[in-house]
């Protein structure tokens, strides 16, 4: 059935804005469950495309559910609507429920379809059905692969702050208040930054955005940053962070110089070299991106060892049943918090026992500072998304995100054909 929808030539890839007039853009109210409170156009951002895209106009269809309210919008000179049937290009976060789903209409999303996500094979069907171009986020990238659009500081950022209440919770030495319940980054900060507990050492591993958020939580804490050497072999009378890159926590098996490129392009090719850390440090923040091919950092057997240290490790990247044997399962952000029993590999209630280890694995916490997270990311879609939608595309931006064209499934994505249709 669905074995037509591609394209087998694309001689010319064009977005429809280059030749219209008039473009209506609508930023559409969040579907998802549970609810998602950031908005890829905020206030700011839709001032901002308006002055710098004419033939656009902007309309925000309303939601009781946005950090941003309606009112904020229309004071910022901007259209509340119910209906947005009538716009060209729906942009949303997350995905749309099927029967929300407008045909004929282009809309950009997280998707969540070109992993073979099974939970979403209905959305994929519906959306070629209903004959959508889809264009995603998550593969809206310049020519060198790098992400132009990401929520990936804000994970660190509000990942290093549940670590270390989650470390205050655990040892009973202080307590802090929920990221979500603070207006922004701002108030969060001023509130938080200073740590006064026994010293600790915390090891943090990621080279990119993730780490940078989590880096910067924990100097506005006042924590100092060492070298991964002195962190090893050092003691301190005072908190302390490292970051490890990854040629601090994986090595090639037969000794090459490490070649970054070369790691992330045969990653089974490497081993881990983090056990060390594990043997002096306290809390583990991990904010690495890994390959299913790469080595695993923690195993079960490893956190059974009667030298293994780290009591806390909060999963930012949350790979479920990846390189972290205690991240069995994604938390929540009401319920951030569980234990993990290295005897028995099974899940007990936070903070339990001390024989266990505490875990984070909150898996969407940009959602925790929805006004923060989604200026900066709203600046960036206007800044370098818009100007391949409403001009030359000669690095094809748009077509290496785009999934679904007019109903047709992409020669890049091609490979999702049979998935639809098994």
């Amino acid at each position: 059935m669905f074995k037509k929808h591609f394209f087998k030539k694309l001689k010319k890839f064009t977005f429809v804005a280059k030749n219209m007039k008039e473009y209506k853009i609508a930023l559409i109210a969040e579907t998802k469950t549970p609810p998602e409170k950031r908005a890829v156009i905020t206030p700011t951002t839709a001032k901002k495309i308006k002055s710098n895209y004419q033939q656009a106009s902007v309309f925000i269809q309303s939601s009781g559910i946005r950090a941003f309210k309606d009112e904020e919008y229309l004071s910022a000179g901007v259209n509340i609507v119910e209906d947005v049937s009538n716009c060209d290009l729906l942009i949303g976060l997350k995905e749309v429920k099927i029967e929300k789903l407008i045909p004929n209409k282009t809309y950009i999303i997280f998707a969540h379809v070109a992993k073979k996500q099974e939970h979403n094979k209905e959305l994929l069907k519906a959306i070629v059905e209903k004959r959508i171009t889809l264009i995603d986020y998550e593969y809206l990238t310049d020519i060198k692969g790098n992400r132009l659009v990401a929520f990936g500081k804000w994970a660190g950022i509000v990942g290093a702050y549940n670590a270390i209440r989650m470390w205050g919770l655990k040892t009973k030495q202080f307590e802090l208040n929920p990221a979500h319940t603070y207006h922004d980054k701002a108030e969060m900060f001023a509130k938080n930054n200073s740590l006064n507990c026994e010293p600790l050492k915390i090891v943090i591993t990621g080279g990119g955005r993730v780490a940078t958020g989590a880096m910067e939580t924990l100097q506005n804490f006042g924590i100092e940053q060492v070298s991964p050497d002195d962190f090893l072999y050092k003691t301190f009378n005072k908190t302390v962070f490292t970051k490890l890159d990854p040629w601090h926590y994986v090595r090639h098996r037969e000794g090459r110089n490490f070649d970054l490129k070369h790691f992330f392009d045969n990653p089974s090719e490497y081993i881990s070299t983090f056990e060390p850390y594990t043997k002096v440090a306290d809390l583990y923040v991990a904010c690495h991106f890994w390959d299913p091919s790469s080595p695993h950092f923690i195993t079960q057997k490893m956190m059974q060892l009667p030298d293994f240290k780290i009591k806390a490790i909060a999963d930012v990247s949350c790979d479920i049943n990846g390189p972290i044997a205690s991240t069995i399962r994604a938390s929540s952000i009401a319920e951030p918090f569980f234990d993990y029993n290295p005897k028995t590999g099974k899940e007990e209630p936070a903070f339990s026992s001390e024989n266990n280890v505490s875990v984070m694995a909150v898996d969407n916490l940009p959602a925790e500072l929805p006004r923060d997270s989604s200026e900066e990311f709203g600046n960036n879609l206007v800044d370098r998304v818009f100007p391949f939608l409403f001009g030359e595309d000669d690095d094809k931006v748009i077509e290496r995100a785009t999934i679904v064209k007019n109903g047709m499934i992409t020669p890049k994505y091609s490979y999702l054909v049979d998935w639809i249709n098994s």
